[in-house]
């Protein structure tokens, strides 16, 4: 009898962990591995940002209180921090975890942002190291944090997925996420992302929104028409952020200019509330489930929206929540005209697509905004599958649609000689994604700012700047393939040499400077065919890299000056301020290096 879909998860899940505790000497504990890997993939799929698994300082007392959290993510603007916690168990088949374990849990990250908002900055040891920098932002920023959302994550079994905790502090919501097994199985395995995204109506808006049913019963989908009150949306983008438009092709355009879209949502804000319904276009989104009740006039009424995505309108909710958050806009009796959609996964893709090409007029979408099947990306998959490493049988797979390679290699494991040729052909160290891709060019384009946004960021300035460079489209030939992969070894290679120097902090930073550094200074001496023909690096340049790394750490310490080195380390001026730090070329030779 074949294994259960979560046992079958469960079991890779933890074969993964024990195969980075055993590859990470410099880090081997499975509670650290599994939060590095869960963190890594949930970012992948946009759940989080850009979420910093800590390894130093995140655990402790300060008084009497023990605190405790296992990574974090803080938004751009400082509006919204989440706190992760881990209860790895190590246990398979994977069992409940007690619920008195989890609450311990979230109280111990609870206290950890109750002590950072009390100077716990000055207590943590070892210093300088990620934990004790976000104890230090906390402590300077904290009145500007309007949500806090605590994440628990679990190798066991979560009885409950999320709920929003009755405590306050200040004026900062506190939200639980529970991430068990059955959760990380719904999002990793299926590719569920949005499960979360619930907005309680008549808890955020005091009572059910009255809404009209609409369509034939032909149609594949349920469409709603309802005017949304504005706090609403407000609410949902301070607790979920740029989640609610993981759908939509455009991040918030900003309010510069007197005659853009959002300066002229800002002004009927202020100026004019009551036209507001009258004068926007509203919003369109799809949901995963609506839940209605009866009104008393006999018509439908909006109770609860289950993985909300506004898929046009993004705009319009960004400039919402901005306009309350900076400028003290009271929003009561605005409302938004919604057109809301209830449609299934299978045709989730599409529809967005449909939506966002012809129903938005405010800022004109291209096709080409839906990556996947931009031609570039197509060009990179047909290349990967059909260029061979030399004097090998094997190739590298890239994951051009996300959960490619997990379909491949559970077609290929219908037959066992299958299964053993796909694992020798194309072995998960030899997979990569478009935000590897992304990475891996942006930091040889002289953007390690934008590579230390996070993955996703990073991905919609890549592709941005695609369009831009190369208007009419660019289409990859074998050999820019070749010396792509060889970029991307050299930047694998230097996560590796980062991460076995065990610096305390800001790892991801050091491995995208150190890398930027490295084409900079050395992209016209490379020898990417030799790289390419040994699909390794000599260890003369690992240890040219494991010495600039050092330099490198140093250097973002220092010019970051009072600023987080994680925050500095987005800008545009680190890189300026960067790419002059003082590495020295190997007085012996490197044999990547031509004469």
């Amino acid at each position: 009898m074949s294994e259960a879909p979560l046992e079958s998860f469960a079991r890779e899940l933890a074969a993964d962990v024990d195969e980075a505790v055993q590859n990470d000497t410099a880090e081997p504990y499975s509670e650290i591995q599994f939060t590095r890997l869960i963190l890594d993939e949930l970012a992948e799929r946009n759940v989080f940002e850009n979420p910093i698994p800590l390894t130093q300082g995140g655990e402790g007392r300060f008084g009497r209180a023990q605190y405790k959290i296992t990574g974090f993510e803080l938004s751009d603007d400082e509006e919204r921090l989440l706190l992760v916690t881990t209860i790895h168990t190590g246990e398979f088949p994977p069992k409940v975890v007690p619920p008195a374990t989890v609450v311990t849990a979230i109280e111990r990250a609870m206290r950890f942002f109750d002590a950072a908002c009390k100077g716990l900055h000055n207590k943590i040891e070892p210093a300088n190291t990620d934990a004790s920098d976000l104890a230090r932002r906390i402590y300077e920023g904290h009145e500007t944090i309007r949500v806090l959302r605590i994440v628990v994550l679990s190798d066991g079994m979560l009885t409950k997925f999320s709920r929003e905790l009755d405590d306050r502090y200040g004026d900062t919501r506190i939200v639980a996420e529970l991430y068990g097994v059955e959760q990380l199985h719904r999002i990793l395995g299926e590719g569920e992302t949005r499960a979360d995204i619930i907005v309680d109506v008549v808890q955020s808006a005091g009572a059910p929104i009255p809404c009209l049913a609409v369509g034939t019963s032909a149609s594949e989908f349920d469409t709603y028409l309802a005017a949304l009150p504005a706090a609403l949306l407000a609410d949902a983008y301070e607790r979920f952020g740029t989640r609610l438009l993981e759908l939509n092709v455009r991040a918030f355009l900003g309010v510069r200019g007197r005659k853009s879209v959002n300066a002229g949502l800002r002004r009927t804000i202020l100026s004019e509330p009551h036209h507001f319904l009258a004068y926007n276009n509203g919003i369109v989104a799809t949901v995963d489930d609506i839940e209605t009740v009866l009104s008393a006039d006999g018509g439908h009424a909006i109770t609860r929206l289950a993985g909300l995505q506004i898929v046009n309108g993004g705009q319009t909710t960004a400039s919402i929540h901005r306009a309350r958050r900076l400028d003290g806009a009271k929003l009561d009796g605005i409302l938004v005209p919604a057109k809301i959609i209830r449609v299934g996964d299978a045709k989730l893709g599409e529809m967005v697509g449909a939506i966002s090409q012809s129903a938005n007029s405010q800022n004109t979408v291209q096709p080409a905004d839906f990556s996947a099947n931009d031609p570039f990306h197509v060009t990179v998959e047909e290349l990967a599958n059909n260029t061979w490493i030399p004097g090998a049988s094997g190739r590298w797979f890239y994951e051009r649609a996300r959960g490619s390679y997990g379909a491949a290699e559970t077609k290929a494991s219908y037959s066992k000689v299958q299964q053993r040729k796909f694992r020798a052909e194309t072995p998960k160290q030899r997979r990569f994604s478009k935000t590897d891709l992304a990475k891996t060019l942006n930091v040889w384009a002289g953007r390690p700012d934008l590579v230390s946004y996070g993955n996703q960021k990073n991905f919609q300035h890549f592709m941005q700047q695609l369009k831009q460079d190369h208007p009419d489209g660019f289409i990859p030939d074998p050999v820019w393939y070749r010396h792509f992969i060889a970029r991307m070894i050299l930047f694998r290679t230097v996560q590796e040499v980062v991460k076995s120097l065990k610096f305390p902090a800001y790892q991801a930073n050091i491995t995208a400077y150190t890398a930027s550094i490295l084409a900079h200074r050395c992209d016209a001496l490379m020898r990417y065919d030799d790289i390419w023909g040994r699909q390794a690096i000599s260890g003369e340049l690992k240890t040219m890299i494991a010495e600039w790394a050092r330099t490198v750490d140093a250097e973002l310490r220092q010019t970051a000056g009072m600023k987080m080195p994680t925050e500095w380390a987005k800008r545009p001026d680190c890189w300026l301020a960067m790419k002059g730090a003082p590495v020295a070329m190997p007085k012996s030779g490197v044999p990547e290096f031509g004469g």
